[in-house]
């Protein structure tokens, strides 16, 4: 009989590619690295496989000949048993019903990450010896411990250290640890933390190689600390950065957030003759000016552009990091717009903007704005797809629009695109500029 086209298998057969996918799904959640570290009894492990039967052989001969001959071929990383198939009716034909791996070292090799093994195997003894509890944030985290690779022993220095010293009263930057400095705490924070966790209380609360029951595994790609996208946003007061939460958990002094604004009327005095101002927030939330009117903008060339006005102040803003407005309650009683880029971000900071300070506004993010400046779109790199409560009905309505592709795919309007002369003309006292 004709055999099928190349690599078509037909009835369900169990193939080499699936078989191969099977193991590689036990790589890729983390268990086949487990085994190594703490063999749980699973091996010698049979993955059954499912095989043509007598019908099918009388139907499907040669192709079957070929799934039999490919699964051969490929043993020696597994054995493979075998089932006697047709041996009433065609003749008896001995066919492939199971792969053995008798270790997980087998099954490992079998996709390809021996080598990986390996180097898991060098990092565990590595972290061991910095602290034998790091061995059980290993277990937990394989993967994670492989793309780290030699950068999770110093990390682990850094968690032992934080470990001894819960209080240090110092700035991160003042950490002295060799291969520690600012950027490498930027990059591995989140190891860090989980580390120093681990070491905290023990991850599963007993010695897990010990034989002990299995505690839950967590996904290897699944959410941890410092891993919320937007995490710097407003309504946090304790934690308001990923960098100043890692400084408060672990007892670290960290700099205060620094507020930059403009007084835009000439007759307003804070400090002599300058208007371009710096505060911490904390001063900032001080400030006692006869102030009625606030624009928050993030584009620096708007900032500094933005005309003088009587009783009103011009705000830098920093993307998501408008949270060290969150306690400047005098902003209750002003007549506040935000000024952001036209895109589902833009409209996102504003929605958490409003989560502080619901009475503000938004300005020059419309759909006329946005159809009126279309030579000047350009792509949003990530778009976000959340539910914004805070947007009115028109700002919900233009947020869709962009999220669904209304106008072509991650349209986005940056706010240093748009016509001055337009800009202006919105902000004029007769517009959105008037309280």
């Amino acid at each position: 009989m004709p055999a099928d086209a190349p690599g078509k298998r037909t009835g369900g057969w169990t193939t080499l590619a699936t078989l191969r996918a099977q193991s590689l799904k036990a790589w890729d959640s983390g268990a086949l690295l487990r085994e190594l570290l703490d063999p749980t009894g699973a091996y010698p492990r049979r993955r059954p496989l499912k095989h043509p039967t007598a019908a099918g052989l009388r139907t499907e001969y040669a192709a079957a000949q070929a799934w039999a001959a490919e699964l051969f071929a490929a043993a020696g990383p597994f054995t493979l048993e075998t089932a006697d198939v047709g041996r009433t009716t065609i003749g008896s034909n001995r066919l492939p019903a199971g792969a053995v791996f008798t270790t997980a070292d087998d099954e490992i090799a079998f996709v390809g990450k021996t080598r990986y093994a390996a180097q898991f195997r060098e990092l565990v003894v590595g972290l061991s010896a910095v602290d034998p509890g790091l061995r059980q944030w290993a277990w937990k985290r394989p993967l994670q411990l492989l793309a780290v690779g030699d950068a999770a022993l110093t990390a682990g220095r850094v968690a032992v250290w934080l470990h001894e010293n819960p209080a240090p009263g110092i700035y991160v930057r003042q950490l002295s640890l060799p291969g520690v400095h600012t950027k490498f705490l930027e990059t591995h924070r989140r190891v860090v933390d989980e580390m120093a966790a681990a070491l905290k209380r023990g991850v599963y609360g007993s010695d897990r190689v010990d034989g002990a029951a299995e505690p839950a595994v967590e996904p290897e790609n699944a959410a941890r600390i410092d891993a919320e996208p937007g995490d710097a946003v407003l309504g946090n007061a304790s934690a308001r950065t990923p960098a100043a939460r890692f400084a408060a958990r672990h007892g670290f002094v960290h700099p205060p957030e620094l507020i930059r604004f403009r007084l835009l009327d000439p007759a307003m005095r804070l400090c002599g003759e300058a208007r371009d101002l710096t505060l911490t927030a904390e001063a900032f939330r001080t400030l006692r000016l006869p102030v009625h009117t606030v624009v928050i903008t993030e584009n620096l060339v708007n900032f500094l552009a933005l005309p003088d006005r009587p009783g009103a102040m011009a705000l830098f803003g920093a993307g998501y990091g408008f949270s060290a407005l969150r306690d400047a309650d005098w902003l209750q009683h002003s007549y506040v717009l935000y000024w952001g880029d036209l895109d589902t971000h833009g409209f996102r900071i504003l929605d958490q903007l409003r989560a502080a300070h619901p009475h503000v506004a938004s300005v020059l993010m419309d759909r006329a704005t946005l159809l009126e400046h279309r030579d000047a779109w350009g792509s949003e790199p990530s778009p976000v797809r959340a539910e914004l409560a805070r947007l009115t009905p028109d700002e919900l309505a233009l947020y869709q629009s962009l999220s669904d592709g209304e106008f072509g795919a991650a349209v986005r309007l940056e706010q240093e695109l748009i016509g001055w002369d337009w800009a202006l003309e919105r902000l004029n006292p007769l517009g959105s500029w008037a309280p």
